[in-house]
């Protein structure tokens, strides 16, 4: 056996592969960290500042988990920005009456039911998933102005604990493991990757193909529910956009999600979306500590979103859209 066939016979054990698909993401952040500490060591890479990345980027990596949900199933979702601003508006709306109670189910209910709308609407129309969410992004916009009725809305001083450590950290953890036990432990998890794989397939095999669907779009918008909560607590505001310009927070929940696509075979999904989130945050703080306008920021995004769905769609032959 050649050193080559060693090499990828190790890459296909399954312990050993774990442990390769982390060393790659580890090495990823090392490098990554080492550029820009060079670059400008007086601003960027301290353990202070490393804590803060990591707080920022678990926010992107919760509404990743639930992203996966439906990507591994080659569907995409563009809503996501507009259910982010729609669930911290009526959690915010809540809080004031109910306080913690209101801001937990009234960002994580939302987001369900929006996922469940998006999932119905999906199946019943029969037309591509970018298509629709694309549409219902619109009107969630628009629902989220008149819900808050033109005005920024503000997180009460005393409800912002999760805003910051450790309650962020708490709250983000549980998401991660429930994300985890799902994929690894239950029905929808191994449905999802089945029906990925093969829809037709899969639903010969007795699998409602529909139902797996519409729950893989409810458990999204779930993760991006608690997604919702984690923004408006560290930001403590939130104002409704209109005229698709919630678009933007769409990008790096996916980004990460592409990442964990690409290191599934290693099966470490969960944690190549954590992992890559530091990565992602680590790339656009380093720019802004060199005092790079939007502009370069943006590029970067566009660059690193191509490069990531590049490498995924390459390791994921016959992927389809859906």
């Amino acid at each position: 056996m050649s050193i080559n066939d060693r090499i990828q016979a190790l890459k296909t054990n399954k312990v050993f592969g774990r442990f390769y698909g982390l060393a790659v993401l580890l090495l990823l952040v090392l490098i990554f960290w080492s550029i820009f500490m060079l670059i400008t060591p007086g601003n960027f890479g301290s353990l202070n500042n490393m804590y803060f990345y990591f707080q920022s980027s678990i926010i992107y990596s919760v509404g990743a988990c639930g992203f996966y949900f439906i990507v591994v199933m080659g569907l995409f979702d563009f809503s996501i920005g507009a259910n982010v601003i729609l669930s911290s508006i009526v959690g915010v709306i809540l809080s004031k009456q109910y306080g913690y109670a209101g801001l937990l189910i009234g960002c994580m209910l939302c987001g369900a039911l929006i996922g469940f709308l998006n999932g119905f609407l999906y199946i019943r129309l029969k037309v591509p998933s970018m298509i629709v969410t694309v549409g219902l992004m619109l009107i969630y916009e628009s629902i989220a102005y008149f819900a808050a009725g033109g005005q920024k809305q503000t997180l009460d001083q005393p409800l912002r604990a999760f805003g910051s450590a450790p309650w962020n950290i708490i709250l983000a953890v549980a998401a991660f493991l429930l994300a985890s036990f799902i994929i690894k432990y239950t029905k929808v998890g191994t449905y999802c990757y089945a029906i990925g794989s093969n829809e037709f397939v899969a639903s010969n095999m007795g699998i409602n193909v529909n139902k797996y669907k519409l729950l893989g779009f409810i458990l999204l918008h779930f993760f991006v529910g608690i997604m919702a909560v984690l923004t408006v607590s560290y930001g403590t505001s939130m104002t409704a956009l209109t005229g698709m310009a919630s678009m933007s927070r769409n990008f790096t929940p996916l980004m990460g999600c592409f990442l964990a696509v690409a290191f599934k075979k290693h099966g470490t999904p969960i944690l190549a979306i954590i992992i890559g989130g530091m990565i992602i945050s680590i790339i656009f703080n380093g720019f802004v500590a060199l005092g790079a306008p939007t502009t370069i920021q943006n590029v970067v995004t566009g660059v690193a979103l191509l490069t990531i769905v590049a490498l995924t769609l390459k390791s994921e032959k016959g992927a389809v859209v859906k």
